[in-house]
């Protein structure tokens, strides 16, 4: 990617190893443009990078799964399936080996 095409805050990634973040600033180091990103604070050559896609979920959809899962064990917990599988269980704790 060039140096003209990033901007702060854009969001790119670093294919060698996955890491995607933030542009926070720009840094001229031994001829060479590098980027920091925010969610390492490490720098990345700028040629190296990508663009980012957009995370779909936001942060509220993941809640919204959070509350859905909690109450699913909620219900899990207070039905008979639970009592059911507590009664297959001999109460041993064995170690494996």
């Amino acid at each position: 990617m060039l140096a003209e095409e990033i901007t702060l805050g854009m969001r790119v990634r670093y294919p060698r190893t996955g890491t995607t973040g933030s542009v926070v600033r720009f840094e001229q180091v031994a001829g060479n443009q590098f980027a920091e990103l925010d969610s390492t604070h490490l720098l990345y050559r700028i040629d190296l990078l990508i663009p980012a896609e957009q995370a779909k979920k936001s942060a509220s959809s993941l809640k919204e799964d959070a509350k859905e899962i909690i109450r699913r064990e909620r219900e899990f917990a207070a039905g008979s399936e639970l009592q059911e599988a507590l009664k297959n269980i001999d109460q041993s704790c064995e170690g494996g080996g």
